[in-house]
């Protein structure tokens, strides 16, 4: 994994943290109404999936790349 890799899975993994801590804090807040639990649940988990989701794609492109150069270094050996 290339340094911008693990530079990018930090910030998703920091920002997964911060919807965590303020989760927890706006549960003070929520207690008593279940609309507003019900929301603040959702809220939290959709946001930490979208950030693994973002996450998954990037290394998707990652392995597509270097798989693309693979094909293209072996094309360039085969010519020579």
């Amino acid at each position: 994994m290339n340094r911008a890799s693990r530079f990018k899975g930090a910030g998703y993994l920091t920002s997964t943290v911060s919807v965590i801590l303020l989760a927890i804090v706006a549960l003070k807040g929520a207690k008593g109404d279940a609309v507003l639990m019900a929301c603040l649940i959702l809220g939290a988990l959709t946001s930490i999936a979208g950030m693994g989701l973002r996450w998954r794609s990037h290394r998707i492109e990652q392995h597509e790349k270097a798989r693309l150069k693979r094909q293209a270094d072996r094309n360039s050996e085969a010519v020579n």
